[in-house]
């Protein structure tokens, strides 16, 4: 059996008495690396020293392979369909890098900093707002329920019962807001886009990327919504509103402020006030403040002597 350097050499001769039958022949050699090489002998005389030419191409698989991930760098998208599984892909294509340097941004606020300009860079993902959602929705209804059997434990009259239906209650509410909220401010903002030129906007994936990050911050607060004073409570939750809050503002205000005055102002308030919402309502349906009311006595009606 030959080996592959015979095979070289043989196919080496085999050009090498090709040109020298016919100077004007070519000759086309393929190898592993995908490389082509034409050599073309110019014509002289019949023994004559012609000019000679050659044309090398060569395309390595790793050169290949570098050409495709550049092409999908660039924001190409996978041709299939909404349908597809290749769709959704690339929303999931996030290292753990990126989304840890995303938590910090949401939930280290700074003015000045464009959460989407500073830390999404045209490269908006799904993969953190879902887990993000996934979790807020476990931790809110964990401590829920770990709040209310701390606050019936004292109570003899009070049997504690785990209240698994506030899972989908959380999970309806959380994730509505994650993402018809981001909805309807996508479409509010390209309408009113349409209808005055100045005013600029996001893709959707954008937003519902930096609505999803602005919740993390509620996660560590409803972990320490279990410690048993309201005091505690609300100063975290009002604490909580102020640094999610201020990133959804400092993204949406340079879109909304060459709008006109009121409509600027008007969106800004819906944005936080949505916001606001979310926070105190999950704060008093999981967190509820359980009174405890003394049973009194039963108390017998006075006798009657009659003779």
């Amino acid at each position: 059996m030959a080996s592959p350097h015979d095979l070289q050499f043989q196919e080496f001769e085999e050009a090498a008495e090709l040109l020298s039958a016919d100077p004007g022949a070519s000759t086309l050699s393929t190898s592993a690396s995908n490389t082509i090489t034409t050599a073309a002998a110019g014509g002289g005389g019949g023994g004559g020293g012609g000019g000679g030419e050659e044309v090398k191409l060569e395309l390595s698989e790793d050169e290949e392979g570098q050409e495709e991930s550049s092409e999908l760098l660039g924001g190409q998208k996978p041709a299939g369909g909404f349908w597809t599984f290749e769709y959704y892909q690339s929303f999931f294509n996030v290292d753990t890098e990126q989304v840890l340097d995303r938590v910090k941004g949401s939930v280290m606020p700074l003015p000045g900093r464009n959460f989407i300009k500073h830390h999404l860079r045209s490269s908006p993902d799904l993969y953190g707002p879902f887990w993000i959602c996934v979790t807020l929705v476990f931790s809110v209804v964990i401590s829920g329920n770990l709040s209310t059997f701390l606050s019936e434990m004292g109570n003899p009259s009070q049997h504690y019962r785990p209240q698994f239906h506030r899972v989908t209650i959380a999970a309806v509410v959380i994730f509505m807001y994650a993402w018809l909220v981001p909805i309807g401010l996508w479409g509010f903002l390209t309408w009113r886009q349409g209808a005055e030129r100045q005013v600029g906007g996001y893709s959707f994936l954008e937003t519902v990327c930096v609505y999803g990050y602005s919740l993390f911050i509620y996660i560590p607060t409803s972990v320490l919504w279990i410690i048993p004073f309201e005091w505690l409570r609300w100063t975290l939750i009002v604490f909580a509103m102020v640094v999610s809050g201020s990133v959804l503002v400092l993204t949406f205000w340079p879109v909304v402020r060459d709008d006109t005055k009121v409509m600027s102002v008007a969106t800004v308030v819906t944005i936080v006030v949505l916001h606001t919402l979310l926070a105190i309502g999950c704060k008093m349906y999981f967190f509820q403040i359980a009174v405890h009311v003394p049973a009194t006595a039963p108390t017998s009606p006075p006798l009657q002597i009659t003779t």
